[in-house]
């Protein structure tokens, strides 16, 4: 038994492997047991937690390495693991429960989680150490790739199931003539029967890969310069061949685990509780381990693992991992295919296929005894689950037996509504079987966390984050679980995990108390955790500085790093500077100016921007002072939950349509507003006539001129959902302009949520409530108008007042950069 520990002192848990199934289990262990554990990841490979089903996009130039990226370097940081990426483990010492990487690094434990993963196979034969032969398993094997499709010309992939299919679509699409090698007489023929096989292979070939089925590679041949240069096969045939991928399949990587004496067979053999069945105190998910004598390679096996590792870890014992039943649900090069259970059929069982190979669908349902036992779908997966449910429930098919073939959407106990399978679906069924996340449990998540988009979905339920395969059915779900309107705000909802307090709970305390610090909120409000986390810092420090200007401090470091920085920060670490163009007008020195920093900072593109601005992007950060300077335009707060652009028409002052001065009334609106920060980024839009030039139905305030005056218009969104603009009222004059549209600033950032658009905000509280505060009630209009000049008058420019805009500049020293 294990020493008690004294009481503060943590126990220690370390990780060896730093893949996804690992730190799944992680993400599940601080989900349940926040703060037990002091965590030590050891990683092979010198990156964060990546989603490795997403390196064939990667390969194929659809997505780039930052946007596979599960978990950055800063989640270990903030959830407090330590994390030595790059270093291999090669030695465990079991009595003295520690932990040594190759470079001496040595870690002690209390429990050990041993996700090692798998190795892929290499085929014995000569030549396999040649240049140019490699695997396809990791981010090296995917830049190696890229790297030779950029150089030579012929590419062999042995091995025709999924990955040696996407490597190849990958080769082609970089300009490789690529041969496909299969020992097998038909592709993916574990996935696939021999006829959606065959339809495979054939609308492969159109595409322009080519097949060498049925062959047996004899020997790797190679040139002078010691490169691989063909393949040759038994019958004597070759293939040219500057590159020769190997995806013939992978292997558990038992080599640790055998060194450290565990048990080991076909994988690190594993009980239910997924401990190791030799040490307890070591536990093993993944590739790499075998429970019940079967080691899973998908994706979704291994997440079920993570969570009962998860639950033991955490010292509740409840969880019992009893294996998996699986199906596949693949999409290989754009072609969607789905297989379950038995879908090969055979003497005492029947088979309902329907095949249409000019149309590009198959369907294979294999019954036995009326119980659909398997399923091979081509082409046309959208019953996939459905099917698998089927399978995974055993229910007697009799009565649905002759309309099976034709989904779900054609059973009369199911409930479709139209043609919407999310509608149609029950709350239990399963949409993510990567992660098995249901369809109950994407919409709760989207109503009461107030979720609208894809990625805010995919962070808080895992659905469509692994293979991809269930993206369309989540955002059918994000649009219909608001009635329609996926940008709907919950009425309660919690700031985060720290607490249980709303967002309308936070913001009243502080102005009812007149708290004036984070720290004072927290300790007011009794925050779980005392330091907060990188979700309610930032919206605590808004409501702060909204609620009492000039008496509350504004934290920089409770701020977004682009917020601190105070330039959008890129994919590749570079940053973004957009200078303030008032109206969308500039001048030939402002130009030079801006060329003349283009061409002294060497900055690589500059692009015109859709709101009528000049942006430079790849900024290096230790340079932005010295843009900004020599720039010498104010900021544009490109970055923040700030007032981002007015657009405008060039109006009445030159065009022959122009009603109203747009571009004077927009530069007016631009700068009595612009150091105005936000619950989320605002933009406003003016329109000299009814021609509406300048887009103003869909700004968050949109003002058109017509023969008597100004329209106006609230709360539009250009955003992942457009949304048109309401109107609002009609003025005469552009003072009336400025008037309105500041108290209904000032409203949205007195009650507005952090991060909540203007279209959320007014679809909460009811458009009704935002006319009556402004247009019914014209004092309490202009006292908001006056609090809004109040709390802007002495905003400095975080590009030129540093000190007074509170702006760290050893950020932007060389050195930190």
């Amino acid at each position: 038994m294990d020493m008690k520990l004294p009481p503060g002192v943590k126990q220690k848990l370390v990780m060896v492997g730093n893949g996804m199934a690992g730190v799944r289990t992680i993400e599940e262990l601080l989900k349940v047991a926040p703060g037990l554990y002091d965590i030590t990841v050891f990683g092979a490979e010198p990156h964060p937690n990546y989603n490795r089903i997403l390196l064939s996009p990667v390969l194929a130039g659809e997505q780039t390495l930052d946007e596979i990226v599960l978990n950055p370097f800063q989640w270990y940081a903030d959830n407090g693991i330590t994390l030595h990426a790059g270093k291999k483990v090669v030695e465990v010492d079991r009595q003295k429960r520690l932990v040594r990487a190759d470079d001496g690094t040595e870690v002690p434990y209390d429990r050990l989680l041993l996700c090692t993963g798998s190795n892929p196979f290499m085929l014995p034969v000569p030549g396999k150490e040649l240049a140019g032969v490699i695997a396809y398993r990791d981010i090296a094997d995917t830049n190696a790739m890229i790297e030779a499709a950029a150089q030579y010309k012929h590419a062999v992939v042995i091995g025709g199931g999924l990955l040696g299919l996407e490597a190849a679509n990958g080769l082609m699409l970089r300009g490789m003539d690529v041969t496909v090698v299969h020992v097998m007489p038909t592709l993916m023929e574990r996935q696939l029967d021999t006829v959606a096989g065959g339809m495979l292979q054939k609308s492969l070939e159109a595409r322009g890969l080519k097949f060498r089925m049925g062959a047996q590679t004899q020997e790797l041949v190679g040139g002078d310069t010691g490169r691989v240069t063909a393949v040759k096969f038994k019958d004597g045939s070759t293939v040219p061949a500057d590159l020769v991928v190997m995806a013939v399949g992978i292997r558990p990587n038992t080599e640790l685990a055998q060194s450290m004496h565990l048990h080991v067979d076909k994988g690190i053999v594993v009980t239910d509780t997924l401990q190791t069945v030799t040490d307890p105190r070591i536990y093993s998910v993944g590739e790499c381990a075998a429970h019940r004598g079967v080691a899973y390679g998908l994706v979704a096996p291994l997440f079920e693992q993570a969570k009962v590792a998860a639950n033991h870890l955490a010292q509740y014992g409840i969880g019992r991992y009893t294996g998996s039943q699986t199906s596949t649900k693949l999409k290989v090069t754009g072609i969607d295919l789905f297989s379950a259970g038995n879908f090969t059929g055979g003497e005492g069982f029947d088979d309902i296929v329907m095949s249409d190979p000019a149309g590009g669908v198959y369907k294979k349902l294999v019954i036995q005894n009326d119980v659909l036992v398997g399923a091979c779908l081509y082409g046309d997966t959208v019953d996939g689950s459905w099917y698998f449910k089927l399978i995974r429930e055993g229910r007697n098919i009799a009565d649905i037996r002759d309309t099976l073939m034709f989904g779900e959407s054609n059973i009369g106990d199911v409930g479709h509504q139209g043609q919407n399978k999310a509608a149609a679906m029950a709350d239990t069924d399963e949409v993510c079987g990567c992660n098995g996340v249901s369809k109950g449990s994407i919409c709760k998540a989207i109503k009461e966390k107030g979720l609208f988009t894809l990625d805010e979905v995919r962070k808080h339920t895992k659905a469509s984050a692994s293979c991809g395969s269930c993206t369309g059915l989540v955002e059918q779900l994000i649009m219909f679980t608001a009635g329609g309107d996926y940008s709907a705000t919950p009425k309660k909802k919690a700031v985060c995990g720290c607490t249980e307090h709303s967002h309308q709970d936070v913001r009243e305390a502080i102005f009812a108390q007149k708290l004036l610090s984070i720290d004072a909120v927290f300790k007011a409000l009794d925050w779980k955790t005392p330091n907060g986390c990188a979700t309610c810092r930032p919206a605590v420090n808004y409501y702060l500085i909204s609620s009492w200007p000039k008496e509350a401090k504004d934290d920089p470091q409770s701020r977004f790093i682009n917020e601190r920085s105070h330039a959008n920060i890129q994919k590749d670490g570079t940053y973004s500077v957009i200078p303030r163009m008032w109206g969308g007008e500039t001048t030939a020195d402002e130009l030079r100016r801006i060329a003349d920093a283009v061409d002294k900072y060497k900055i690589p593109t500059v692009k015109v921007t859709g709101g009528q601005r000049i942006d430079l992007l790849g900024v290096k950060k230790e340079d932005l002072q010295a843009v900004w300077s020599d720039i010498g335009m104010p900021c544009g707060h490109a970055y923040a939950k700030a007032l981002r652009t007015v657009k405008t028409c060039v109006g009445s002052e030159w065009c022959r349509m122009g009603t109203q001065d747009s571009t004077q009334m927009g530069k007016d609106l631009e700068k009595a507003m612009w150091r105005m920060y936000a619950p989320h980024k605002v933009k406003f839009a003016v329109s000299g006539c009814p021609r509406n030039c300048a887009e103003a139905g869909i700004k968050d305030v949109g003002v058109i001129g017509v023969d008597s005056g100004w329209e106006m218009y609230i709360a539009g969104n250009g955003g992942i959902k457009t949304e048109v603009a309401h109107f609002f009222t009609k003025v005469k004059t552009a003072a009336e302009v400025l008037e309105y549209t500041g108290a209904f600033m000032q409203l949205y950032r007195k009650e507005g949520w952090y991060l909540e658009r203007t279209v959320h905000y007014v679809n909460r509280v009811g458009l009704d409530y935002v006319k009556q505060r402004i247009l019914h009630d014209e004092a309490n209009r202009k006292a908001l108008w006056a609090e809004l000049q109040f709390a802007l008058d002495g905003e400095p420019d975080p590009w030129f007042e540093f000190d007074k805009a509170r702006v760290d500049t050893r950020q932007f020293d060389a050195i930190s950069a």
